[in-house]
């Protein structure tokens, strides 16, 4: 909330300042969140509130849903808005905190697009098929690279791009990536021939500071999500790989999911322990836990029904089965 802070304040803004230091305090980077306190700051101030509560009238007015949000961003202002009313309860402060049925509900139609082998296949041939361009010099070299590791290693779009040249051990054969989505540090062991590809990729760019951003744009800085995925669609399209359009995918971060399935395929065709894998797998995944990976791998009990049964033999119900609408 610091960097949030505006001229005028709402008498609640103090403690929005302590819940989001809260969040932080246990691994939460809640940039979002704390965007979304600022956001209701302002309108509490505007509203005149005067006293340091949330009323009800008010928590109303401001969750009502906005013209062409969607349902998946209303949920998430209100899930904020509820931790918040909850947190100065506790605080002894007057608060209303909304129950779900004030907001509408989430489609959860959209189901994670797991690629094949085929298709990872010719998505990486096409992205190795780029030639430099005048506005982007160096794309031909940074994409294919980019797009191995989203895939080959399950990184999130995030990692790829924050990555320095001081994370990168192209000695050890080990990536570090720092401050992930739970604020903590992990190190990533990435297959011999994609090691390699860094290390002539390294090669080709020469000798740069620790610093400085392994995948960099001309300029320096970190390539924007944005344009990966615009890349991604393009690649796509060379590809031969039907989109569905605007939130249907195959989104960037299927290659994530992919790279998930993927693995306990290999894994049973190799006959590896399923019960000491999936842990490995959390871990190399950055989830806190092995709960995380088996919500993360809900598509594979319909995928590849007979790993399902291996897995559950093995660890117990390690796939949770899908439950029809």
């Amino acid at each position: 909330m610091a960097q949030s802070r505006h001229s005028v304040s709402s008498p609640v803004a103090l403690l929005m300042e302590r819940f989001v230091q809260e969040k932080q305090a246990v691994g939460y980077k809640y940039q979002e969140g704390a965007a979304a306190l600022a956001r209701l700051d302002r309108f509490l101030v505007n509203e005149g509130l005067a006293r340091c509560e949330l009323p009800r009238p008010l928590v109303r007015k401001w969750l009502a849903k906005q013209p062409h949000e969607s349902a998946t961003n209303h949920q998430s202002r209100a899930g904020t808005v509820r931790q918040f009313a909850t947190f100065m309860v506790r605080e002894n402060c007057s608060a209303d905190v909304p129950g779900p049925y004030l907001t509408s509900k989430r489609q959860n139609s959209f189901s994670p697009r797991i690629l094949t082998q085929a298709e990872v296949q010719r998505l990486l041939h096409a992205a190795d098929q780029f030639e430099p361009s005048g506005h982007a010099p160096l794309r031909h070299l940074v994409m294919p690279e980019v797009f191995r590791l989203l895939y080959g290693c399950g990184f999130r779009l995030s990692e790829v791009l924050h990555l320095k040249v001081g994370d990168v051990d192209l000695n050890r054969g080990v990536l570090t990536v720092r401050e992930s989505k739970f604020g903590k540090d992990r190190q990533v062991p990435p297959a011999i021939a994609l090691v390699q590809r860094l290390q002539r990729f390294t090669q080709g760019l020469g000798t740069r500071p620790a610093g400085a951003y392994f995948f960099p744009t001309l300029h320096g800085g970190p390539w924007a999500k944005t344009t990966i995925y615009h890349t991604y669609r393009e690649l796509l399209l060379r590809s031969g790989i039907a989109h569905g359009g605007r939130g249907r995918g195959p989104r960037v971060h299927d290659l994530r999911h992919t790279f998930a399935v993927h693995s306990l395929l290999r894994w049973y065709r190799e006959g590896a322990d399923l019960d000491a894998k999936l842990p490995v797998l959390a871990a190399y995944l950055g989830h806190q836990s092995v709960a995380a990976t088996q919500r993360y791998l809900h598509l594979t009990a319909e995928l590849f029904p007979e790993i399902t049964v291996r897995a559950n033999a093995a660890f117990g119900d390690v796939i949770p089965r899908r439950v029809a609408a």
